[in-house]
């Protein structure tokens, strides 16, 4: 099978890398590229940033958040995770499996989206069609660190905080113990990338096209609108002890702008809150947008005794 190289760790390229080659390299055979990202969560084209990924966390520990335009969940990556990406007509996961089988593992297809090692999922992948031609792309666990994929997936309400956090680390695993022969992820990228072209050559990707993928990144996968504005209708609830008493903040949101918000607790006020309701109606559901909406405004009238960045704060950080 023929394939591509893209040596890029910015999840924003990689993922206009992606759909560049889905839109614009039309290919009767499959062709296929291996690749990776620094630490960030990727989330599915229809999912809600909100309600999918624990946003304080990402923020706090430097880690990136992208959406990707396949469906599916939210996944972790990080620079010992590896992707693999398969364009054509009629591609099909089942070129890695027989991949990793050749490696001595026990992979397998199971369940809606999942390639499986004895029992425990060590990848996941999801596949979009565009002018009669796919893409499917995945991601292969080599020593990810478990611990900060359940962090960043960890949202209170959540699908994955349901099944908890113990039950999703007995399901997945690293495929390090697997494979004793590859001293490194990259030993073992090497070994694919072998097996999977099975001799075929290595495509060209011009400068210009590389410039093209770029700029795709920088004006739709790298912004707001298409990280948070495309997220569906969720509801929050944020709750805090403040200088004015407990506050319980119910949060309704759509693509990514506040559609609704109330308050309730045993906190005390001089006017009502509604008024401070209908000035953030409308506005973009992040730190800074919420701060510009209430610039100019007594918070402490709402909530005695409180500042407009700790109320800011609240709203923007689960307390729960």
């Amino acid at each position: 099978m023929k394939y591509l190289i893209n040596t890029s760790t910015d999840p924003y390229f990689n993922l206009a890398f992606d759909e560049y080659c889905l839109e614009n390299i039309v290919s009767d055979e499959p062709y296929f590229f291996l690749w990776r990202n620094r630490p960030s969560v990727i989330i599915g084209l229809n999912q809600n940033a909100y309600g999918e990924v624990n946003l304080d966390y990402l923020n706090s520990h430097g880690i990136t958040l992208a959406r990707r335009v396949t469906g599916g969940g939210a996944v972790y990556h990080d620079l010992q995770n590896m992707n693999y990406t398969i364009v054509g007509k009629n591609p099909t996961p089942q070129i890695f499996v027989d991949a990793l089988r050749k490696l001595g593992l026990n992979a397998e297809t199971t369940g809606r989206n999942d390639i499986f090692v004895d029992g425990k999922k060590v990848s996941g992948y999801a596949r979009r069609v565009s002018r009669n031609q796919e893409i499917i792309h995945g991601t292969l666990m080599y020593d990810v660190d478990i611990e900060t994929l359940t962090q960043v997936l960890d949202v209170p309400g959540s699908k994955l905080q349901s099944k908890g956090i113990a039950s999703v680390k007995s399901r997945v695993t690293n495929l390090k113990d697997y494979l004793p022969q590859f001293a490194s992820l990259d030993e073992l990228q090497a070994a694919l990338q072998d097996i999977l072209s099975g001799g075929d050559s290595r495509m060209e990707f011009t400068s210009e096209q590389e410039a093209a993928v770029a700029e795709m990144a920088r004006t739709k996968f790298a912004t707001w609108d298409f990280i948070y504005g495309k997220s569906h209708e969720a509801d929050f609830v944020h709750k805090a002890k403040l200088p004015c008493g407990t506050v319980e903040a119910h949060i309704s949101t759509y693509k990514g702008l506040v559609t609704g918000i109330s308050f309730s607790g045993d906190y005390l006020f001089d006017s009502p809150s509604e008024e401070l309701a209908s000035v953030l109606t409308g506005v973009r559901y992040d730190r800074s947008a919420i701060a510009e909406a209430l610039s100019g405004t007594d918070v402490s009238r709402f909530f005695r005794g409180t500042a407009a960045e700790e109320f800011i704060t609240f709203l923007t950080t689960d307390s729960q």
